[in-house]
């Protein structure tokens, strides 16, 4: 099985040219995926006049559907409307594994859907915690609970995604890994000299939403700069929570 070559489609509503860490990843393991002799083929909808088939760096194939988002870069749920694109580049592409990528991503929960139905073996990976008790994260369990009934795998970034995921999915633990970000570390290097040896800066790149913890940033920063006047924050980002 390790030397056996797979061709994988990625499948979510967010990738480039959209910029965040769930597309940088998607990205990136495409790249590695590639390296290692797979096949790897992604779709997503169309952003713009981003529209029809593009190529990436590396072979990698885009699919950028002509569906326009409504709300926050998702597509319109449409359960049975994207069955023969998602059949089209199935049997085109001749994949077989489907990868699908974030819990609030339409696109993906209706590719995993389809390919279950044809028969495709399918993973998940979620990128991010809900909780249980606000009216999207309440009927977007439901919706994981009907969509992962029938995954293959599914995959979380950390310890507490995975438990948080079990619990909304009602998935056995079993079929749920943990697997953490990685980071190049060959891409990141001190500067050569400290800036100032007297002040401590601390940088937070994110986006600027709730669920990123944004109010949280806003409470702790003022506590830390009252108790460490050397503190400085620098804060890059963009989101409803910017002011």
């Amino acid at each position: 099985m390790a030397d056996q070559k797979h061709r994988i489609l990625m499948v979510s509503d967010f990738f480039f040219p959209n910029f965040g860490g769930v597309e940088s990843h998607i990205y990136y393991l495409s790249q590695c995926l590639l390296k290692l002799g797979h096949k790897v083929v992604v779709m997503t909808h169309a952003y713009g006049n981003r529209s029809g088939v593009r190529y990436m760096t590396g072979g990698l194939k885009v699919y950028y559907v002509p569906w326009r988002p409504f709300l926050m870069q998702n597509t319109l749920p449409t359960v049975y409307g994207t069955l023969p694109i998602v059949r089209t580049i199935l049997v085109r592409e001749k994949i077989s594994l489907v990868h699908g990528h974030q819990a609030f991503s339409t696109l993906c929960h209706e590719a995993l859907m389809h390919a279950r139905t044809m028969g495709y073996k399918v993973v998940f990976t979620d990128h991010s915690l809900y909780g249980f008790a606000d009216i999207g994260s309440i009927h977007m369990n439901k919706v994981l609970q009907f969509t992962l009934a029938d995954v293959s795998q599914a995959i979380c970034v950390s310890h507490t995604s995975k438990e948080n995921t079990v619990l909304r999915s009602g998935l056995p633990a079993e079929k749920v890994f943990m697997i953490p970000n990685a980071v190049d570390t060959a891409m990141f290097k001190p500067a050569p000299e400290r800036l100032g040896n007297d002040e401590i800066i601390i940088v937070v790149i994110s986006r600027l939403v709730y669920r990123k913890g944004a109010d949280l940033l806003v409470e702790v920063i003022p506590e830390i700069c009252h108790l460490y006047p050397n503190v400085r924050f620098i804060v890059g980002g963009d989101g409803p929570k910017r002011v």
